[in-house]
Formats: structure tokens, C-alpha cells, sequence
């Protein structure tokens, strides 16, 4: 089971998808959880979350942790299928409980009430391809699935041996 949630193709274009996924959502996750680039920080955030959006704290608690933690798993490639999918989990949330009404595109000219979906989408679909094929070259799964298999072979010899 572990070995399928970290095996990964050698593969730099997927390795490119992680990296440039990791460093957008450790930003805005380091926005929420330190108020780093003119965020908020924890506290405020948490406020915001629960008192003016009406989020249960545990789940304001995850969305944030899903950003902050989510990101950085995806810069240095560690459990990159489920940093991806915590980070969909806050994509799906935020286009239907706060941006679909707002339609598609983006509020380039500030003539919506807010920003369509066009960049959760965008996310979402790379987010999939992390979920579906990995975290690519230079990862640390990549290197934990190559434990995991020398684990299976040196096993497999021992059982071998064995009978």
C-alpha cells in the first residue's frame, strides 16, 4: 500500500507540476498560518474562517493546514498524492462555497463581486495529475519507493533461501 502512494515515474515534467504547485500553495498557506506576503497569520485567519464564513474550526484548522503543510510536501515531493488531494479538498470547498456565484473568470478589471473559478480549475487539473502519476523526479517518494522495493527484494531473497 505505501509503496503504490509513493511510486513515481522518473520523470521531470511531473517533478516541474509538483514544484510550481508547492511554492503557489505554501505561499498562500504561509499567508494563513504566519502572515507571511501580507497575510494574516494564524489567528486572524482562524477568526476569519470561523466567525465571518462560518467554518467549524476543525475544518478552518485543516483548510489551513492543507495549504501551508500541502505546499511544502509538494515542494520536496513527500507524499505528494495527498498533499495534492488535501489541497483539492480546499479547491472543491472554495469554488462552491465561495467563487461559483461568481462565475468563471477572474476579477482582472474589479467589475465582479468576487473571483470566478477559472484558477481553482486550473489547480485542480494539475493537482490531479500529482494525484494520478506522483511526484515525479527529485522527490522523496521517488526515493522511498525505491527503498520500498529494495526492502521487497532483499524479502524476497530471504524467503527464498528460506524454503
Amino acid at each position: 500500500m505505501f509503496r503504490k502512494l509513493v511510486s513515481t515515474p522518473d520523470d521531470y515534467t511531473y517533478t516541474l507540476v509538483r514544484l510550481v504547485l508547492g511554492l503557489v500553495f505554501f505561499a498562500h498557506g504561509a499567508q494563513k498560518m504566519l502572515g507571511w506576503f501580507g497575510g494574516y497569520g494564524f489567528h486572524n485567519t482562524m477568526g476569519f474562517f470561523t466567525q465571518m464564513m462560518h467554518i467549524p474550526a476543525p475544518l478552518a484548522f485543516l483548510a489551513i493546514c492543507a495549504e501551508f503543510f500541502g505546499g511544502l510536501g509538494l515542494i520536496i515531493g513527500l507524499l505528494g498524492r495527498v498533499a495534492a488531494f488535501g489541497i483539492s479538498i480546499n479547491m472543491l470547498v472554495a469554488i462552491f462555497t465561495v467563487h461559483i456565484r461568481n462565475g468563471f473568470f477572474a476579477n482582472w478589471t474589479g467589475q465582479q463581486k468576487g473571483e470566478g473559478v477559472e484558477y481553482h480549475l486550473l489547480a485542480l487539473a494539475l493537482l490531479l495529475i500529482v494525484m494520478i502519476k506522483g511526484s515525479g523526479a527529485l522527490s522523496v517518494d521517488r526515493a522511498l519507493a525505491g527503498s520500498a522495493e529494495e526492502a521487497d527484494l532483499v524479502k524476497h531473497a530471504h524467503a527464498g533461501r528460506a524454503a
